[in-house]
């Protein structure tokens, strides 16, 4: 009886979160009915290596899965990936199969950009489709889970894992985590070509104080709901099968013990009915939090929501102590373990726990087909920051040098979190413009300087062989006879990414006078700049005249880099990550609220710095073509709308006034000047890209609902309130039209 009663809770509980499959909750009865306690608490365990000290004893990882006390593990290996999926299904009791996960944050064996980047080329279509081909690689060498997207929003650029997510904007990247989501899980989860995805870091690691990695976050409810949440709610959504918690605290409790994140918000308002899995030890790391020793953390983060614990071995060491006291009920691990079992069975795991290693589809990875696409995807990133005096595009002609430390390197330009790369479809910056050059020009390199002379940022790159004073002479007898030169400058892979937070995010010392001295020389200076974030350039700014961000830009990094220089591909990327002038700045993002002393020149006491404007370099949305772009005014159909349904277009017209053509990202902000909270000065609400030929015209229209006019109130309500509203259309969120219709607002009377 008290299965049977155990049975239906858990089923009814199961139902408020959607529609059932008969068929699978019959199945996971049946097997949850033949596990034992230690079984379940298996299924509640990811350990990745040896399993040291599990229950008590000692043993490798292919023992703790034949006693089934591994539920999942990581998937480095494909032919170690394949043997302990055959332990776990010929070799333990009840032949459960494993999760095998990996960090496959862009790309496995064509690695594409690293995500800040993919979130320039503004299109989704093609953010899904590289997301697909990582799925498709992947699932053939036996993978069938992604700790991936993550989907963080950060507005300091000093927190070196804004390489792996997409900028600032919660519209914008909750655009990009439903495509993501869509490119891994397909439309059929049990296919074997697709993967289960993971959401991270739930919740807002994105905020680390100071840019500091695992660092303190502390926010109200409000700025949670409007700008840091949106991008987790839109992957539960899309129907993500899992999420994994952050080391953060959220309201001063971990996320993943966070009771109120984990269910209230995460499966209660959300609905989501996956499971969730704990970042990397963050079980463990409770106790530095000041939770209570790990029998007390374990037990908070199983009664929070958590499901699977990843490396702390928390769980399988504790819960069964913590039942026997009282503190966790079996209810709990049951529905844990259900959920686990759950998505094992989503996967078709159950029915073919070997479909996710194929050796026919492993010949497919790093195919032509992949590979241009990451082409395509590396080129539409790029950002073209300025071309004063129209010095790019490069002719093919004459005599090029491509001077600096970034431009003759194969692996930094792949990025952070490339777990499987392969350099041999690469190329560098230097191999990529001889190639695509070919006889009609010549192409000379020289190191020029070195990566930094600054004793902690050594320790990530190695020593120096070379003075960059030496490097530098060097390189001016190199670029001496040349037409033109391009300064390959940046970072290296290893300063962004995980625990990669830097205090000064301009180029080092060594790398500025490298370019202080090619820009002595006279000669057009082209600065194309690697990095895995924002990076401060005002002094690179007002000195050159051309200059690029192509950040790291995974397999195809260097031939995409070529085709913009020389024009094959005319630059569209558009920046998703506010570049300021200075660190002091950070955070800085461009949908800040409005302040009671908004910012004047010409008055003392305003919310401004005494030694700089508080402007950006280049602002959300910004990035240039080779060809020039104008806007109309904006036109409105009506100046008020009236109703539930009722809607305004607002339509600009877009000429193409340059000799080239190009496509353009035609940027709609929306501002709400008048609420019952205060509200961004504009928020980004849609986009339109457009391919226009020189002196062409085209309308781009937007319709405008109250769903563009929805947010977050002080009760966390999503509601539209009647009242003025900005309309601003433009190519980035500094350089807008705003409608002039009753002294530039309408009123939308829903």
């Amino acid at each position: 009886m008290k299965k049977l009663l155990l049975s239906l809770t858990l089923l009814c509980a199961s139902l408020a979160y959607g529609q059932r499959d008969p068929k699978m909750d019959a199945f996971i009865d049946d097997l949850m009915s033949k596990m034992t306690l230690d079984e379940k608490l298996g299924q509640l365990n990811l350990a990745s290596g040896g399993v040291p000290g599990v229950v008590g004893a000692a043993v490798g990882q292919d023992e703790a899965i034949r006693k089934g006390y591994l539920s999942a593990t990581g998937g480095m290996d494909p032919a170690a990936t394949q043997k302990a999926q055959e332990i776990a299904v010929k070799e333990s009791r009840l032949g459960i199969p494993l999760l095998i996960g990996l960090d496959v944050i862009h790309g496995y064996k064509t690695v594409f950009p690293i995500p800040l980047a993919i979130s320039c080329s503004w299109n989704p279509e093609l953010i899904r489709k590289s997301a697909r081909i990582a799925a498709e690689e992947a699932s053939a060498f036996g993978i069938n889970w992604f700790y991936s997207p993550m989907v963080d929003i950060a507005r300091d650029a000093r927190w070196g894992r804004i390489a792996e997510g997409s900028g600032e904007d919660p519209w914008w990247g909750s655009e990009i985590a439903k495509a993501m989501v869509k490119g891994y899980q397909g439309d059929d989860l049990s296919a074997p070509n697709t993967v289960m995805a993971c959401v991270k870091h739930y919740a807002l690691y994105g905020a680390s104080e100071a840019g500091r990695d695992y660092n303190t976050v502390d926010m109200s409810r409000v700025a949670m709901y409007n700008y840091y949440l949106p991008p987790y709610k839109a992957a539960a959504e899309a129907g993500a099968g899992s999420f994994m918690s952050s080391f953060n605290v959220v309201d001063g409790i971990p996320a993943t013990g966070n009771r109120w994140l984990l269910t209230d918000v995460l499966r209660d308002q959300w609905k989501f009915d996956g499971f969730v899995v704990s970042d990397a030890g963050s079980v463990g790391e409770m106790t530095a939090h000041g939770m209570g020793d790990l029998q007390q953390v374990a037990a908070l983060a199983l009664k929070a929501g958590l499901d699977m614990d990843m490396g702390a071995n928390a769980f399988i060491w504790t819960l069964k102590k913590s039942l026997d006291e009282g503190k966790v009920t079996r209810q709990e691990i049951d529905q844990a373990c259900r959920r686990i079992l759950e998505a094992k069975y989503k996967l078709g795991l159950f029915d073919n726990p070997y479909q996710y290693t194929d050796p026919e589809r492993q010949k497919k990875a790093l195919s032509p087909e992949y590979l241009q696409t990451a082409r395509e995807l590396a080129g539409e990133s790029i950002v073209l920051l300025k071309n004063d005096r129209q010095i790019l595009p490069l002719q093919k002609t004459g005599k090029i040098a491509v001077i600096g430390p970034m431009g003759n390197t194969r692996g930094e330009l792949f990025g952070t979190w490339v777990m499987l790369r392969e350099e041999a479809p690469a190329r560098s910056i230097f191999e990529a413009v001889k190639e695509v050059v070919g006889d009609r020009a010549e192409v000379v390199y020289a190191q020029g300087s070195n990566l930094t002379e600054e004793p902690m940022l050594l320790a990530q790159t190695g020593k120096n062989t070379t003075p960059t004073e030496t490097l530098i002479e060097q390189a001016l007898e190199t670029a001496k006879d040349a037409d033109v030169i391009v300064a390959t400058v940046g970072e290296p892979s290893g300063w962004s990414g995980e625990a990669r937070s830097r205090s000064d995010i301009g180029l080092p010392e060594c790398q500025k006078a490298l370019l202080k001295a090619l820009h002595d020389t006279g000669k057009p200076v082209v600065v194309a700049i690697m990095s895995g974030r924002p990076l401060t350039l005002s002094w690179e700014n007002e000195r050159f005249d051309a200059i690029l961000e192509a950040w790291h830009g995974g397999t195809m990094a260097g031939y995409a880099l070529a085709d913009v220089l020389f024009g094959d591909r005319v630059p569209s990327g558009k920046l998703t990550a506010t570049f300021p002038q200075s660190v002091g700045q950070l955070p800085l993002y461009y949908n800040s609220l409005n302040t009671g002393r908004p910012y004047r020149a010409d008055f003392w006491a305003t919310t401004k710095y005494l030694d700089i404007t508080n402007d950006p370099v280049y602002p959300f949305g910004y990035g240039l073509s080779y060809t020039t772009f104008d806007y109309s005014d904006i036109q409105l159909d009506r100046a008020v709308a009236s109703g539930g349904s009722g809607t305004i277009n607002a339509t600009v017209k877009v000429t193409n006034t340059g000799t080239r053509t190009g496509d353009e990202i035609v940027q709609l902000y929306i501002g709400d000047p008048v609420a019952s909270i205060s509200r961004p000065v504009r928020e980004l609400k849609n986009f339109r890209r457009i391919t226009l030929k020189p002196g062409e015209t085209q309308g781009v229209t937007f319709r405008i609902t109250t769903a563009d006019l929805k947010f977050y109130n002080s009760e966390l309500e999503h509601v539209w309130e009647p009242g003025e509203f900005n309309v601003c259309i433009g190519p980035n969120s500094r350089d807008v039209k705003t409608a002039k219709t009753i002294n530039c607002y309408f009123y939308c009377h829903f």
